[in-house]
């Protein structure tokens, strides 16, 4: 990628994360970046593009994120609790509005949509790797990755609500409850 496309990727990504995706246009996104809007249909080709390579983006900076968080432990109830820590500090610092997934799907709710396959495919991902963190500790391991699945979900949609403190922290400890009941 080159420089103009990375400050336009980058523009683009603060701008549909703070803004929304609909709510902002190619003439934005060039003027934040600092490039033509030439540049960037000759790089992305379309502003769906530029949609599918930000959530692409963000999905593999937020994997490499967590892989950091995961190799930093052994013990595999702790394993799991870390992926909560990890998510905690990644909103801390990337998601103060909530889950960009989340947010995406709000407004590209139709599954012919080329950003659809990364958004569902950003949850599956979570679910399996949930499913594989409890397959040797749980009982039913398909139940408890869901319920895990369910708990970070809302406490992601309810941090960005800002509904009450600490959500993802909530999450974490009745997901260490399940764990020790496993």
């Amino acid at each position: 990628m080159t420089p103009a496309s990375r400050r336009a990727l980058e523009a683009a990504g603060r701008l549909f994360y703070e803004r929304g995706i609909h709510a902002v246009g190619v003439d934005l996104i060039a003027a934040e970046a600092g490039v033509t809007k030439k540049t960037l249909y000759d790089r992305f080709g379309s502003k769906e593009q530029i949609v599918v390579e930000y959530l692409a983006d963000r999905d593999e900076r937020w994997r490499v994120f967590l892989a950091g968080h995961l190799d930093a432990v052994q013990e595999p109830r702790a394993r799991v609790l870390a992926v909560f820590d990890a998510t905690r500090a990644w909103a801390a610092e990337h998601s103060r509005k909530g889950c960009s997934m989340v947010n995406a799907h709000a407004e590209i709710s139709d599954s012919s949509h080329p950003a659809h396959p990364i958004i569902i495919g950003q949850k599956k991902w979570m679910l399996a790797l949930f499913a594989d963190l409890v397959r040797d500790i749980a009982p039913h391991p398909e139940q408890l990755a869901q319920t895990l699945m369910l708990l970070h979900e809302g406490a992601l949609v309810a941090n960005g609500l800002n509904t009450f403190t600490d959500p993802v922290r909530v999450a974490r400890d009745q997901a260490e409850t399940l764990l020790a009941a496993s």
